[in-house]
């Protein structure tokens, strides 16, 4: 990522631009930095409601129109909002770039939110998250994360709730994109064969001429006490995190807990994958995870199996715990779990969307771009005596929230 150049405007927004010269395409995309954490009690889940509606129909397109002017290009628009992001993207041909360029800025700036799309979009957004609540495998992710971060904004789902999504006015949506939709928030960011010159011009012909900056605080997470919870669903299987809070993007040390994450439970080499699949027969999804936000992350494992190997499965993740709690992992361990973690990073970066994304995080966590040698020395520099470190301060169970799914409550406390 040497062909990177970075603009700020007068109104604050920052142009960022990656010249890939041996591909015909593109990827484009507009991120303001605001998501479910930025949300209160009342309006949860109004980021993710702002980004379907963006789709809905501008003062100079209909939704179709959106939609067919870059489809017929060979190109495709698309969104996601997390809980500290929300992005509009899209990817076309290189000549095609101005025009994908112009529909994205006519969205942003020149949202209708009619109320009778409104009203529509409300039943469609209910009808995911009824999908959310009839699939355990994700519905456990964010009965997790609402346990964990208790306290703090970081705890509300990005989709929100059922009662805020059916009330959500044309008014709250106005409300919400004036205090956190400001162009000091804004990131416009492209990867691809693009020029960034031609960039900075589009960007200055559609937003040079308006200034409207927000000034955003966010309350870091403080931590909080472990608790178990169980939710009850009728289903066949039993469902299972143990986790904990870990470093957020803003620490180095963050990049030792992905390798042993990835040690852990990332992969069918993986340590958990092989005790309880492979050895054991007991379970046919076991992984660990990282997710990260700016200050914090949410580090552990899931696991899903029969009602009656929950506590079997249990004893085998304690007994791995403590394996790697009082025995430095291998040099040959250390090497792979190394190098499929720089395979997957190093491979994502062949799909300019992946390219793209990963200079607007970068640029939005740490104000500057986070090359990926530099990544890739840091997981380079991870010795045994980290993994090692870690492990004895990650890997106790007393200190990590317990979240089960099943149709009876194992879970032991």
């Amino acid at each position: 990522m040497h062909n990177v150049q970075i603009t700020r405007l007068h109104n604050g927004i920052r142009v960022i631009s990656e010249n890939v010269t041996h591909i015909k395409s593109f990827s484009l995309g507009f991120w303001f930095d605001t998501g479910s954490r930025d949300e209160n009690p009342r309006n949860n889940g109004i980021s993710h409601f702002i980004e379907h509606m963006l789709f809905k129909g501008t003062k100079n397109r209909t939704a179709r129109k959106i939609s067919d002017e870059i489809e017929s290009l060979g190109g495709y628009l698309n969104a996601f909002t997390s809980k500290e992001q929300t992005c509009y993207y899209g990817r076309g041909l290189a000549q095609n770039m101005p025009k994908t360029f112009e529909v994205l800025a006519d969205m942003v700036l020149n949202p209708l939110f009619k109320n009778k799309d409104i009203k529509k979009e409300a039943n469609v957004i209910i009808d995911e998250l009824k999908d959310i609540e009839d699939s355990p495998e994700e519905l456990i992710f964010d009965k997790f994360e609402e346990s964990i971060f208790r306290g703090n904004s970081l705890h509300y789902p990005i989709i929100g709730t059922e009662k805020n999504i059916r009330a959500f006015s044309q008014n709250d949506l106005f409300d919400y994109i004036s205090k956190q939709y400001g162009f000091n928030n804004l990131y416009i960011v492209a990867s691809g064969l693009v020029d960034h010159d031609k960039l900075v011009s589009l960007t200055e012909k559609y937003f040079g001429k308006l200034s409207h900056k927000i000034s955003k605080k966010r309350k870091n997470f403080g931590g909080a006490v472990p608790e178990s919870k169980f939710v009850y669903k009728d289903i066949q299987q039993v469902h299972v995190i143990l986790g904990r809070t870990s470093y957020g993007f803003n620490s180095r040390e963050r990049t030792a807990v992905s390798v042993l994450s990835q040690i852990l439970g990332e992969g069918s080499s993986s340590r958990l994958f092989q005790a309880l699949r492979e050895r054991n027969g007991i379970t046919y999804s076991i992984n660990s995870f990282l997710n990260s936000f700016y200050d914090v992350s949410t580090f552990g494992l899931y696991f899903s199996t029969n009602e009656k190997l929950v506590k079997k499965a249990l004893n085998i993740v304690s007994s791995e715990f403590e394996k790697m709690k009082n025995k430095k992992i291998s040099d040959k361990e250390l090497k792979r779990a190394k190098e499929s973690l720089k395979g997957s990073i190093l491979m994502s970066l062949e799909n300019t969307t992946n390219r793209m994304m990963r200079i607007a995080q970068s640029v939005i966590l740490f104000n500057r771009l986070k090359t990926v040698e530099e990544t890739v020395s840091e997981i380079e520099a991870v010795n045994k005596e980290k993994i090692l470190e870690l492990s004895n301060l990650l890997l106790v169970e007393n200190n990590m929230n317990k979240i089960m799914i099943s149709s009876k409550n194992h879970l032991i406390n």
